[in-house]
């Protein structure tokens, strides 16, 4: 199996891809410059009914994965795969996705992996792990879960369950395969215990478990052999495996080698105390999507670490064990969406922290990544947005205006270096990323350049700051530049749209003669959606929104846009899919927007998290790129699902705009308790009355009028689905119009209640 992390294959791939957008005229919607008039919505037709919207089973999940078992903020990122098998002892950045120090396999009677069954958490928020296995004869339970006992400290545990499979009595030989970069060598033993130690000259006590076992080894592959017995369906053998994290000494657990049941329920009830929510906040949505929003906070607060007494977010436990900022802007959103408010903070200071003397802010993706410093603009301000907290952004403002300035002097001095970038008069070349390679001619730069300066430049005239008038004149000139550039660098598409790559037309990639070798247009089209939103750079008719779309539909495989990253050809990244899910609610295309997002879900496996990429599962040779669990993916997830219920346009609150047919049918509630937005907190409840009627309930609070972006009005359907339509809207002094499909709120009205009834008959 040949598998990348994305740094190696950077170095490995001279590949270039271009992502897509479209528009001719378009540019001119800019929304910099004043528009006048009512925005009207895109009429494309989405490809989706409800009859494809498909179950959410995990079809498409990887052929193998790897999921965290540790707990939140946890210094050992145990990590266990769909074998049962344990990985420890991962290098990080720049290693090999499958490069362990240690990996240590579970198996029987020579056979060091057995014939996959399943694997399954016992519950999203509960990290206790049960794979089963098939051999000869035989079935093997594995029960993998993590404890931190305050008498014995951090211990991966393993209990192991072997019975027969359709015999009365077989006989059992137990092989534990290690393949260990570090010697191993046996420690005490006798019938009932036995140790491994890990370590040339500094040895420290890798596992122990409750049998007697022979050490053999060839080379870096170790056999640990238990004494052969006899199990029956009535008296199944059992055995418990213990994995010390901190470097413990044996004496500190070994009175846990006959704990394994308290130890099991102590984990069990920890993790049935933990809330994925914090403070205030809390959301209840339906099955399957609440099953992903608990995992996924789950999974992201996993792989989050502790770094100068701060909490920091990382992307994934292995390879991307790391700080990145494009990804962080999202992971921190999302935290805040959680609730988590005081590590959202921290993270958002960790980020600031990266600062250069320059201005420039660089992370994970080094520093031709132009983008992380305007992605940190935008973050130091939405965070300041979402808390309604403008302290630590009055604090940051001369670093934010020195961070411009950074981006500035970079645009400045490509005038002359005789590059196309530099022509247009937009940022130099640099480092694409998302399928585009090394240092380039490309767009996504400059567009998260525009994203953070037209945010910085409303917030500065907004609230008076100083250096607003340098900082408004360089975004309208780099705009003007870049519409220049997008005007040269448009292409038709076979399908009759014309789109806009990311990478221009200059780069000598696009006529390779191997036509493998070629970049694809939709590389990078990520930047492009979140230029879209949450940039709002264009308008909702804009003829660049209208042909990504375009370009999304025309490249569906496995119910997802593919073909977007690094892997180009057969292959997926799932998380993009999820970030165009938003792009299609905000121009009020939610059937698209669902089809989408339950692909994406379908991509993860079984234990609910992604790779970064993969391969179509048609593929015989798959291949793999980037962590797992890939916590943007975790981050998209949480997005997409607030989003469906509270959307914030650049101006208006939009509510339940990711409602499709079928979502009521349970009949089940949905609420979102004080969920942060740029206008204050709200509280959105949308309740069964009766058998025809449906009620919402929206309060708002906690806001501060004088800083908050300017807010015009709260809109949502007239029709929740094909029978139920608005009735009446209750409140004190409630101000509210219908217009067309949609009803308008009065801003102003800060408590209402909106009630939907079906007229006609049910049936």
């Amino acid at each position: 199996m040949n598998k990348h992390n994305r740094r190696k294959f950077l170095k490995e791939l001279a590949l270039a891809g271009g992502a897509v957008t479209i528009g001719a005229d378009t540019l001119n919607a800019f929304s910099f410059f004043k528009q006048e008039g009512k925005k009207k919505v895109v009429t494309v037709k989405p490809k989706a009914t409800n009859e494809t919207l498909k179950a959410i089973d995990f079809r498409y999940s990887p052929s193998t994965w790897q999921s965290t078992f540790c707990f939140p903020d946890d210094p050992y990122k145990s990590l266990v795969g769909k074998s049962g098998e344990l990985l420890y002892g991962h290098p990080g950045l720049l290693a090999d996705l499958d490069a362990f120090a240690q990996k240590v396999f579970f198996g029987l009677n020579k056979t060091h992996k057995g014939e996959y069954i399943e694997q399954k958490l016992e519950a999203p928020g509960i990290p206790i792990v049960t794979t089963k296995l098939r051999f000869p004869d035989a079935l093997m339970t594995l029960t993998t879960f993590a404890t931190n006992n305050k008498e014995e400290g951090r211990v991966d545990n393993v209990i192991v369950e072997i019975r027969p499979d359709g015999k009365e009595e077989i006989e059992c030989t137990p092989v534990i395969t290690i393949n260990s970069k570090t010697e191993l060598s046996l420690d005490e033993q006798d019938d009932d215990l036995s140790t491994i130690l890990l370590g040339d000259e500094q040895k420290r006590l890798f596992h122990a478990v409750n049998a007697f076992i022979e050490l053999q080894n060839d080379g870096d592959t170790y056999w640990c052999t238990l004494h052969t017995q006899k199990a029956t369906p009535n008296s199944p053998l059992n055995y418990f495996f213990r994995f010390p994290q901190a470097g413990q000494a044996f004496e500190l657990i070994e009175d846990g080698m006959e704990e394994q049941e308290s130890l099991l329920e102590e984990t069990r009830t920890y993790w049935q105390n933990w809330k994925p929510f914090d403070g205030k906040v809390n959301w209840q949505i339906q099955d399957k999507h609440h099953e992903f929003l608990i995992a996924s906070t789950r999974n992201i607060l996993q792989s989050r670490t502790i770094k100068e007494e701060k909490k920091a977010f990382q992307v994934g436990p292995t390879v991307y064990r790391g700080m990145w900022v494009i990804d962080g802007t999202f992971l921190l959103e999302a935290a805040r969406y959680m609730g988590h408010d005081k590590e959202a903070q921290e993270g958002l200071e960790s980020i600031w922290n990266l600062q250069n003397s320059a201005g420039g802010i660089f992370a994970g993706g080094g520093e031709n990544h132009w983008k992380d410093t305007a992605a940190a603009i935008y973050m130091l301000i939405r965070q300041a947005e979402l808390s309604q907290n403008w302290d630590y952004f009055n604090e940051l403002w001369p670093d934010a205006h020195k961070a411009a300035l950074y981006l500035k002097n970079l645009r400045d001095k490509a005038f002359k270096d005789g590059t196309v970038n530099g022509r247009y008069g937009i940022l130099p070349q640099g480092f694409g990323d998302s399928g585009i390679g090394g240092i380039r001619s490309e767009l996504t730069n400059t567009l998260w350049a525009l994203i953070g300066l037209k945010s910085m430049q409303e917030t500065a005239d907004r609230l008076f700051l100083i250096n607003r008038v340098e900082i408004r004149e360089f975004y309208r000139d780099l705009w003007i530049a870049y519409r220049n550039a997008a005007t040269q660098e448009m292409r038709q598409h076979q399908n009759g749209f014309k789109f806009l790559p990311m990478l221009m037309k200059d780069d000598p990639k696009w006529e390779d003669s191997n036509e493998l070798n070629r970049p694809k247009v939709q590389a990078a089209q990520i930047y492009l959606s979140h230029a879209i939103i949450p940039g709002y750079l264009y308008e909702l008719d804009s003829d660049i929104v209208l042909g990504h779309i375009e370009l999304m539909k025309a490249i569906v495989k496995e119910d997802i846009p593919a073909e977007t990253g690094w892997l180009a050809h057969d292959a997926v990244w799932p998380y993009n899919a999820p970030i165009v899910s938003q792009t299609l609610l905000w121009v009020g295309q939610p059937l698209l927007a669902r089809q989408f997002f339950n692909g994406f879900l379908n991509h993860a496996s079984p234990m609910y998290a992604w790779r970064e990429e993969q391969t179509l599962r048609s593929i015989a040779e798959e291949r793999f790129i980037g962590d797992m669990p890939h916590n943007w993916a975790s981050a998209e997830c949480i997005r997409y699902l607030r989003h469906c219920f509270i959307l914030e346009d650049e101006k208006r609150l939009r509510l339940l705009d990711g409602l499709v047919e079928g979502d009521l049918d349970a009949k089940k509630p949905f609420s979102f308790t004080y969920s942060p937005t740029r206008w204050g907190r709200i509280t959105l409840t949308l309740e069964p009355l009766d058998e025809r009627s449906w009620k919402m309930k929206f309060r708002r609070e906690d806001f501060d009028e004088k800083r908050m972006p300017k807010f015009e009005a709260i809109e949502f359907p007239r029709k929740i689905s094909k029978k139920h339509q608005l009735d009446t809207i209750e409140g004190v002094d409630v101000k509210w119009y219908k217009n067309g499909g949609r009803v308008v709120v009065e801003p102003t009205c800060l408590e209402w209640e909106a009630i939907w009834r079906i007229f006609g008959p049910i049936d």
